[in-house]
């Protein structure tokens, strides 16, 4: 007895208490499928003879008239006899009973009404003189039998799902262990995200948001419906935490203005895929994902022209250098949705390439493709690498996305830039003269013109090579002296400001920085960039090939410019924090403005002139801009290949002052190998 005690003691002290005995729901849930059928089949058996007794009761108004046990005794026998076979045929057994839908309980009613019109068949041929067997017994049973048997599975489904009373107060928010949300939009979606939400019990739902007016104040699937203008009551009665977007049909505008809205509010916003996705099987709803800058910067996306898309690519050889980064990627994807024969990924980085090249044979399993799908491991500075793969495959169509296009990196390391860039064309292009390629498009940039950076110089640059090229039926190639090659490919330029999400842009950067706590950088409080997706880009780059005469530049319409403090400003409001400044100095991220870095303007610009003319998509001109001849280019870039291989900073400059139009060197010497010199 002593030692028993003293067991005791020591354990309440300090030692290891023994585990909590299971609850009863915890005990039911680890029972077999085989023991949860009994006992289904049991209860079920229990409520139809409770149904019978109800039935007789209610329609003979006396006890003593019922006798289960004889003059009855055969209907209570025979009631689950009949009964039974038809709910196990009907598959009530094999429903889990916390994942009960709407289905199953119109299956549980046709069940039970089977059944009941069996029984009242008995009665009415059967016809016993020795008991009373009132002829509206069977309306009665089927009421009373609907109403437990389908009643008892409701209850179960509730009690298993541990569903919440969402009318409920708060109370202490502190106290509760899962997140409460509104759901923004009260139909399909919505009610699917709710669903989704109770069997994960990952977070509580309390309450729906709807545009529609007529919902407002209803209750749909026990949850109250609010309108847009309602959303701070319901913070402050709920305590909601964050809102859900399911309005997936919801027009791009539309959902701006949600977003918004919200955005100034105290909550954490996410959305749920569209039903686009949800319907190819690529998501499913409970793939809630955070609210992106992406979707208050987007734009209503042009309907793609079809005919456009596939001009270049459908049923032909297609080749992408810079295959790996982010336009190239996407690309990729978007040339597979057109239906090409082969698809060559040209692109040096390894990681790069093994990514983009087991993302698309995934891509062309699940779709049953059979795009024969090449992966080159090489640098567009091989000219000869670059000939022999065009020339192998016989390339129908070049999209040259391969540059080096980080402004502050390329500054730093001119000769790569000027290499990679400029020269990296010169020989893709020349590549795809001498394999007889049909189309060649060059991706550029905004920053190309009026250039304050090397970048910028490289890429216009690389522009006036594509023009000189293209303007020279016969060219002696840079490099090839002695024989004038035949060229048969039509050049193209497309040119747009930056991409959402690429790599090197300030999204992912300011998303990092949110996600560590802060702050969030930004290089001038004026800055502004245009802005666009990274697969309409690469749709209208597409589109924008089809459209070429032969040595055109096209200019993507990019939108309205966006500041890039107003972006970092609602990229924190959109995680649900604050930002903190002097007049707010409770917030949760501060913004810091570092200053311009070498080479970088505050505004960019996406023409050199004025000189534009539509084409027949609405997104896309053309522009008239001033070019140089072949034989002025070949000089040009004798020298400045002579300048990049002895990192001669001064004739670079000298050599982009002559071609580019507007280009305003910073001033400022960066180059690593200038630096060292000066240092030295």
């Amino acid at each position: 007895m002593t030692e028993v005690a003293k067991t005791s003691t020591s354990s309440s002290a300090g030692q290891p208490c023994a585990e909590p005995l299971p609850t009863l729901r915890e005990r039911l849930l680890a029972l077999s499928r085989t023991q949860k059928r009994i006992l289904q089949l049991g209860a079920d058996i229990v409520l139809i003879w409770v149904g019978l007794l109800l039935a007789f009761y209610m329609r003979l108004d006396d006890l003593a008239l019922i006798d289960p046990l004889h003059g009855h005794a055969w209907l209570f026998l025979m009631a689950p006899i009949v009964s039974l076979p038809i709910f196990v045929r009907m598959g009530l057994y094999r429903a889990v009973m916390r994942y009960l839908g709407y289905q199953a309980l119109i299956t549980i009613a046709i069940a039970v009404s089977f059944s009941s019109l069996i029984i009242g068949a008995m009665i009415w041929a059967y016809p016993d003189p020795a008991a009373v067997l009132p002829r509206s017994l069977p309306f009665i049973y089927w009421l009373i039998a609907l109403g437990l048997i389908g009643g008892l599975r409701i209850a179960m489904r509730q009690y298993f799902r541990r569903l919440p009373v969402p009318w409920a107060p708060s109370g202490n928010a502190s106290r509760r262990k899962i997140p409460r949300i509104a759901i923004y939009g009260a139909g399909a979606a919505g009610n699917q995200l709710l669903m989704a939400l109770r069997a994960g019990r990952s977070m509580q739902p309390v309450a729906f948001i709807d545009d529609d007016p007529d919902m407002t104040g209803r209750v749909i699937a026990g949850l109250p419906v609010y309108g847009p203008d309602q959303i701070n009551r319901l913070i402050d009665r709920y305590a909601i935490e964050e809102i859900l977007l399911a309005i997936p049909s919801a027009p791009r505008s539309r959902r701006i203005e949600i977003i918004e809205h919200l955005a100034d509010m105290p909550l954490r916003l996410r959305t749920i895929p569209g039903f686009a996705d949800l319907a190819s099987g690529k998501v499913q709803v409970q793939d809630i994902r955070e609210v992106d800058i992406c979707d208050l910067l987007g734009r209503t996306p042009v309907q793609p022209d079809r005919q456009l898309l596939d001009h270049c690519t459908r049923g032909k050889t297609v080749m992408v250098t810079g295959a790996g980064g982010s336009i190239g990627s996407e690309l990729c994807r978007q040339i597979m949705n057109c239906g090409p024969h082969t698809l060559i990924l040209y692109e040096q980085c390894e990681y790069n390439l093994y990514s983009i090249q087991s993302e698309l044979e995934a891509y062309a399993a699940y779709t049953g493709q059979t795009v024969t799908i090449e992966a080159i491991l090489s640098t567009v500075r091989d000219e000869s690498q670059l000939f022999e793969v065009m020339s192998a495959w016989r390339v129908d169509t070049v999209y040259h996305a391969a540059a080096y296009k980080h402004v502050p990196m390329v500054e730093r390391n001119c000769s790569e830039g000027i290499f990679n860039n400029i020269f990296g064309t010169l020989y893709s292009a020349q590549a795809a003269v001498r394999a007889q390629v049909a189309n060649f498009v060059l991706i550029s940039t905004d920053k190309a013109v009026r250039p304050t950076n090397i970048m910028g110089s490289t890429k216009r640059v690389a522009e006036l090579v594509i023009q000189a090229l293209s303007g020279e039926e016969r060219p002696d190639l840079y490099r090839h002296a002695g024989y004038a090659w035949p060229n048969r490919t039509r050049f193209t330029m497309v040119r747009f400001g930056n991409v959402l999400g690429s790599s090197g842009s300030v999204i992912p950067k300011f998303r990092q920085q949110i996600a560590s706590g802060g702050p969030v950088t930004v290089t001038h409080p004026d800055i502004t960039r245009y802005f666009m997706t990274i697969p309409e880009a690469s749709q209208l780059v597409i589109q924008a090939g089809a459209l070429s005469e032969g040595g055109d530049v096209f200019v993507l319409d990019m939108g309205e410019p966006v500041k890039v403090a107003e972006l970092a400003t609602r990229m924190i409001q959109l995680s649900g924090l604050t930002v903190r400044s002097e007049t707010a100095p409770d917030g949760d991220i501060a913004i810091e403005y570092m200053g311009l870095r070498p080479g970088e303007k505050l505004y960019e610009e996406l023409l050199i002139g004025d000189n534009t003319t539509p084409t027949c998509h609405p997104r896309i001109m053309r522009a008239n801009e001033k070019s140089v001849s072949w034989a002025s280019m070949k000089l040009a870039l004798a020298q400045l290949e002579l300048a990049a291989k002895t990192h001669d900073h001064a004739l670079m400059q000298a050599i982009f002052l002559e071609l580019v139009d507007g280009y305003q060197p910073d001033g400022r010497v960066v180059d690593w190998t200038q630096s060292h010199r000066k240092a030295a």
